[in-house]
């Protein structure tokens, strides 16, 4: 339901929080300010999906390639999710919103391990919007661990669909039904490779730090109106 009209809400959206730095930029800022104005789009954008009766929410925090940024850029978005996770997980509990998270917990600090594993347990029995931040995520890394997995735990023979989908990171959810990527940019840039198959995308101007509920309601309606088929047909 969006605005008091019926609507073929998506169950799962996924969202490439793209444009902070060029936010920053337009503003004559440093880059970590455009990092600090996209958590605020985060706490926008959760809030909404929430109230709006998304079931899934997945966004694209740091990706494995993100390492290769100045190591000042890495330490400031490290301590926004620190205060984050460290300020937000009770309000968050609140509102019935449980936190997850997929990645490679390789390369992340023992303070910030400590802060997810937190937040997850704090959050733990929340039944409504489930928020998962894909931190040191990518897509071709989450297949190959999830490979590896498998082999790992003494199977033998060729790797099925099934198989490899109970080895990924988050095999209980449901893959994305819409993916935005926002500030004009058209690409998937390792994010959800495997889980994206079937979704459909939706690309936004919008700069991340300017996200807002009606960019979201936006691209929800933009989602409405599309068939999906799954490689099938209609008459």
């Amino acid at each position: 339901m969006i605005n008091g009209k019926s609507s073929i809400i998506p169950e799962h959206i996924a969202i490439v929080m793209d444009g902070n730095g060029r936010w920053a930029k337009k503003r004559l800022l440093p880059r970590v300010a455009g990092h600090r104005a996209g958590v605020d789009a985060v706490e926008r954008i959760v809030k909404a999906a929430n109230e709006i009766g998304i079931r899934y929410l997945s966004l694209y925090a740091f990706s494995t390639e993100n390492w290769k940024r100045p190591k000042e850029e890495i330490k400031g978005l490290m301590g926004l999710l620190k205060y984050y996770l460290l300020k937000k997980a009770q309000l968050l509990k609140q509102e019935n919103v449980r936190i997850r998270f997929a990645g490679r917990r390789s390369d992340l600090s023992d303070e910030v391990l400590s802060l997810m594993d937190s937040a997850e347990a704090v959050t733990a029995e929340c039944t409504g919007l489930q928020l998962i931040f894909c931190l040191n995520y990518g897509g071709r890394q989450e297949i190959i661990d999830a490979v590896n997995t498998a082999i790992h735990s003494g199977h033998i023979g060729s790797i099925s669909e099934s198989l490899l989908e109970e080895n990924l990171y988050l095999p209980d959810v449901p893959d994305p039904d819409l993916i935005i990527r926002t500030s004009g940019e058209l690409r998937l840039s390792n994010f959800w490779l495997w889980q994206s198959s079937y979704s459909e995308f939706f690309f936004s101007d919008v700069l991340w730090p300017d996200f807002n509920r009606d960019n979201l309601i936006e691209a929800i309606k933009s989602y409405e109106g599309r068939e999906r088929r799954y490689g099938s047909f209609t008459v």
